[in-house]
């Protein structure tokens, strides 16, 4: 059995997602194979590196801190998110991520990222020693909230924007046993946003990225149509929030992120004994 784990995107809604690893790792659930976009590989990597609850205080201490995100980082550097507290000293002083225990991880890791020539979604291997998390940020680099980030030679956005669930491509690496953790409750159907909007103007040099903005609700409600029937089938096995209490993207209250984080681990842990009975582990 080669098990593939696919993390869903959503900012802070993906603290609901931490609760579901946290649940993984008391269990002893680790893939061969992780995917995640956006928030979904931030968040994914410390539970590779089995860092349990890490990600909660990382929401509950540092979100709500006025050095990780807000409008006037915006204003001053084009970026909502202070790249420089969240993706530098949060990780590296303030709330030690343990790349010797992501090193040690023998397991393949990928971020989803959206080339912002072509439009198309790459998936870059996530390097183990980079404390600029150039590709993990890449793969977070919503539009209108962060600028394109570069990786190699070439420019990035949101993985998302091209793939926002690519548990495909786990299915592609050989993963015969794949578990996708979404952000969204069953029944969620995205639409048009007027962020997208906006987007299409701001980013018009760029044809193909202005597409994927147009085309991204109806290609998001399409794989989910696809994933549910794959679930129905048995061939996949799917853990989304029954409710994410109307959380929003840049959500930074400990209470109510505490709570769609407990939720979960809770759902996760009822959902044990089906999980286990799905990869074959009683």
């Amino acid at each position: 059995m080669k098990l593939g784990i696919t993390m869903e995107g959503g900012a802070s809604r993906t603290v609901f997602s931490c609760g579901v690893t946290d649940a993984f790792l008391e269990e002893g659930i680790m893939p061969d194979y992780f995917i995640g976009v956006s928030a979904g590989i931030a968040y994914g990597v410390s539970y590779l590196s089995k860092q349990k609850g890490r990600n909660l205080e990382l929401a509950t201490k540092y979100m709500p801190d006025k050095r990780y995100m807000g409008v006037k980082h915006l204003l001053k550097k084009r970026n909502f998110y202070n790249l420089d507290f969240a993706f530098g000293e949060v990780p590296n002083k303030l709330l030690p991520f343990d790349m010797d225990a992501f090193e040690a991880y023998p397991g393949k890791v990928v971020a989803g990222v959206t080339n912002i020539h072509t439009g198309k979604a790459e998936y870059i291997e996530v390097p183990r020693r980079d404390d600029k998390y150039e590709v993990i940020v890449a793969s977070c680099a919503l539009p209108i909230l962060f600028q394109p980030v570069k990786v190699g030679k070439h420019y990035y956005l949101d993985g998302g924007l091209a793939d926002s669930i690519p548990y495909k491509q786990a299915i592609k690496e050989g993963c015969d046993k794949n578990i996708v953790i979404l952000t969204r409750e069953r029944g969620y159907v995205k639409k048009q946003e007027r962020a997208g909007v906006i987007s299409q103007k701001l980013y018009k040099k760029y044809p193909k990225i202005v597409e994927d903005l147009e085309k991204r609700p109806e290609r998001y409600n399409v794989c989910i149509k696809e994933l549910f029937e794959k679930e129905e089938a048995g061939e996949v096995f799917v853990i989304a929030p029954e409710t994410t209490y109307g959380i929003g993207r840049t959500e930074s209250d400990p209470e109510k992120l505490t709570k769609l984080y407990e939720e979960g681990y809770r759902q996760t842990k009822e959902l044990m004994p089906a999980l286990k009975k799905y990869l074959a582990m009683e």
